[in-house]
């Protein structure tokens, strides 16, 4: 770790950004055009206040939960980020090994540089109370041939659940990396899960296709083709949350891609009223976006969300010092997950609810 003092994920990134080629910090810490959303998520948590109890009693907090049976020490799971090897060499397998080591699901992005069956053999080596849980992330491919062959390697590794990404028929615009030129992995990089799968050529690295043809038609083939629990990624509307239920999904991850989709579009936590009402406590859902602090997860949480996940400060933390820096991520998260929840009168993370949380004043961070 280096000598400055790491108290917050912010600081994280600060180092990060000392550490990276500057192509690849714009990379990771860009939005979509004026990257509007990509603040927004930020700011809408500091508009939410906390309303704390008191005098409840209680020494120790539980901050265990458990998602499509997997246990995991605290609601507080990796979003999919692509492309780890830009942040340091090991990649996706350091990132894995310190998810393993916190007990937090892990969700392996189908465009990550590492193949899911090194990535899930990294977690293995790591000696925890609880078995390491991986989930992997796919966009639905036009040829449903290669979704099938992506999900067969995601089951054989082990992943517990798929996490469809549905909010990317064409790909956001980064300006960023239209200024900077990064357009391409450099030399030496791939899309690894794509690399060698059924029906193609030995040796061969498929491209992720997008499309906008993409229908549920295609999710109901993915859900009959495969027991594991599906949930989708990007859902933002409330009817589409509505629709998503009926289609048979197992849970949602709500989330606008960090701001790196369509720009403009709400916060996700400005969001989860809604989209908790229209599926009814039908299947859980999950937020990203924004989450930087242990007040931020809190206010997800007694809004509803079942979990929350984070995508950055992940990078920040690999690229600043490899496995230790995310572990060190996510032990600052649990500290302050665990400080706020003593603050605010919780006996654990099952005892927030939505009366804790009130709308207020843009807060300074």
């Amino acid at each position: 770790m280096r000598a400055r003092m790491m108290l917050t994920t912010a600081d994280f990134e600060d180092a990060a950004r000392e550490a990276l080629d500057p192509v690849y910090y714009d990379y990771v810490a860009g939005g979509a055009r004026d990257e509007v959303t990509l603040r927004a998520n930020r700011e809408a948590f500091g508009r939410l206040n906390l309303l704390p109890r008191i005098l409840r009693g209680r020494d120790k907090r539980d901050l265990d939960r458990t998602l499509f049976d997997c246990p995991m020490s605290m609601p507080l799971l990796l979003s999919p980020t692509a492309f780890h090897r830009l942040a340091h060499p090991e990649g996706e397998l350091a990132t894995a090994r310190a998810a393993a080591a916190a007990g937090v699901v892990m969700i392996v992005s189908m465009a990550s540089t590492v193949a899911v069956e090194d990535i899930a053999a990294a977690a293995r080596t790591v000696t925890t109370e609880r078995p390491p849980a991986l989930w992997f992330q796919l966009y639905l491919q036009p040829d449903p041939d290669v979704t099938e062959a992506l999900v067969e390697r995601a089951t054989a590794a082990g992943c517990a659940a798929l996490v469809v990404t549905v909010d990317s028929p064409v790909l956001g615009l980064h300006e960023r990396n239209k200024r900077n030129g990064f357009d391409d992995l450099p030399t030496g990089m791939a899309c690894e899960n794509l690399r060698n799968l059924r029906g193609g050529e030995p040796g061969s690295v498929r491209q992720i296709a997008m499309s906008a043809e993409l229908s549920w038609e295609h999710l109901d083939r993915l859900r009959h083709s495969t027991r594991l629990p599906v949930l989708l990624k990007g859902v933002l509307h409330p009817e589409d949350a509505r629709l998503a239920v009926e289609h048979g999904v197992d849970g949602l991850l709500l989330s606008n891609h960090g701001g790196r989709q369509l720009d403009t579009v709400p916060a996700t936590v400005d969001l989860l009223p809604e989209i908790l009402d229209a599926v009814a406590g039908r299947v859980p859902v999950l937020l990203d976006g924004g989450v930087r602090r242990g007040t931020d997860i809190v206010k997800a949480l007694a809004l509803g969300a079942a979990a929350v996940g984070i995508g950055r400060p992940v990078v920040w933390g690999l690229a600043a010092d490899g496995e230790d820096g995310v572990r060190a991520v996510l032990e600052l998260l649990r500290g302050e997950l665990d400080h706020t929840l003593a603050l605010c009168g919780a006996t654990g993370v099952d005892d927030l609810v939505r009366d804790l949380v009130r709308p207020g004043f843009p807060g300074l961070r």
